[in-house]
């Protein structure tokens, strides 16, 4: 029921590496229940999963939107 990683101004990120990811955690930016999502997204870039993407799942047609729309609707996560 969450769009993606939000940044300190409250907008969605459209992509983050690993490593921002990871500074955003220690940061206290990425807090709650984002952090083992992000957790898991980065353990999965990293372990050779080309990108992962965070996205609301309670969204109509999420997937598809992200998929096949240049914006996308969350935040994709890679290596």
């Amino acid at each position: 029921d969450v769009d993606g990683v939000r940044g300190r101004d409250g907008a969605l990120i459209p992509e983050l590496s690993a490593a921002q990811a990871d500074e955003m955690i220690q940061q206290g930016i990425i807090s709650g229940g984002m952090i083992p999502k992000v957790r898991c997204a980065v353990r999965a870039a990293r372990g050779g999963v080309e990108k992962v993407t965070i996205l609301n799942g309670t969204l109509p047609n999420a997937v598809v939107l992200e998929l096949f729309t240049d914006e996308g609707v969350g935040t994709v996560i890679t290596a």
